[in-house]
């Protein structure tokens, strides 16, 4: 597999890994962050790729999305990034190893650069705002990236979306949008993994051709969760929208049937003291929160976000850390209930 590889553990990036990040030592050929180059991205590039298998040697690809990685507080900030955006293209290297690399073990992945809202600028606007802004250029790349992606490089193989916080944010257009466009592409999808951000009722409603996930091996579903410490009950978070669905990774329950650390295969943490990641046995417990939509833990294996936007208890850091072998299980589980299918 040809892919650019990093190791992101700057102290920056593990302070914002919520949803921005910095650090790395990957150079883009413009370092500018204005936000109104328009241009249309070029992804025959393979610059504008984070991922991109030369040699695909799986059946299943996953095209990942990462979040937010853009966060300018300056005077000055800019809405949205430009594709060359350093400090975009090292916090997005740093979510692959934390996030993406789950999905190599079955898949080929696929990660497209794509032009960021700032969250300094954007967290405080309303929800629709924020829709706005991200069905913009944001959106524009994405549908770009999956275009060249299915007419070059996917050759009819199944294939996995995937992605967190703002890059699940988007993976909702994409379902919502671009999935209704090409309704041809829709019936390869093993599963959509949009973690980290909400996907609700409303959003079911109006596209009643998706569906949620109900259990471990179903396909051509959605699965999504929010993670939340107890204390998190009733605070607002950017992430967290009324009517939010959600799935326990521990059981593939949607209920709130109680799932144990015992259940746990194994979180995959950020080793903040020897640098890396380190393998955490048992590492959390989950219980849905049928009214919030969330998943709600009592984990001691990394502490809790408490940003202004999460609320004070969030572990929105740990969506896919806390759970990590048991996402990495299931990916497996569903591609092979897919597989049997054909």
């Amino acid at each position: 597999m040809k892919r650019r590889h990093f190791v992101i553990m700057s102290a920056a990036f593990i302070a914002a890994v919520t949803l921005s990040a910095c650090g790395g030592n990957n150079t883009a050929k413009d370092t500018g962050n204005s936000g109104s180059d328009t241009s249309q991205v070029d992804y025959s590039d393979e610059n504008n790729w984070m991922a991109h298998p030369g040699n695909p040697t799986k059946e299943v690809d996953t095209f990942y999305l990462y979040p937010t990685a853009f966060n300018d507080p300056s005077d000055n900030a800019e809405t949205i990034c430009k594709i060359s955006n350093n400090e975009m293209r090292q916090g997005a290297q740093g979510t692959y190893e934390s996030q993406a690399k789950v999905y190599e073990e079955s898949t080929n992945v696929y990660a497209p650069y794509y032009r960021q809202v700032n969250l300094s600028v954007v967290s405080g606007m309303p929800t629709d705002e924020r829709d706005a802004l991200s069905a913009g250029l944001p959106q524009t790349d994405v549908f770009a990236a999956l275009d060249h992606y299915f007419e070059e490089d996917n050759n009819g193989r199944p294939f996995i979306l995937a992605g967190h916080s703002q890059g699940s944010q988007m993976l909702t257009n994409v379902l919502g949008k671009y999935m209704k466009e090409h309704p041809d592409y829709l019936e390869r999808m093993v599963a959509a993994y949009v973690i980290g951000y909400s996907v609700t009722d409303d959003f079911l409603a109006k596209n009643p051709f998706l569906k949620f996930a109900e259990g471990e091996t179903d396909t051509g579903v959605i699965v999504s969760w929010n993670t939340e410490g107890p204390e998190n009950k009733g605070q607002d978070s950017l992430v967290i929208l009324p009517g939010a669905q959600c799935i326990n990774p521990l059981n593939w329950k949607r209920d709130d049937t109680y799932a144990p650390s015992s259940l746990n295969l194994g979180g995959r943490i950020r080793d903040t003291d020897n640098g890396g990641f380190k393998d955490v046995p048992e590492a959390a417990d989950a219980v849905v929160d049928t009214k919030r939509g969330v998943i709600v833990t009592t984990t001691k294996a990394i502490e809790p976000v408490k940003a202004a936007n999460f609320g004070t208890d969030s572990f929105h850091n740990g969506d896919y850390m806390l759970y990590y072998y048991n996402l990495q299980d299931n990916v497996k589980k569903r591609i092979e209930a897919y597989l049997e299918k054909k």
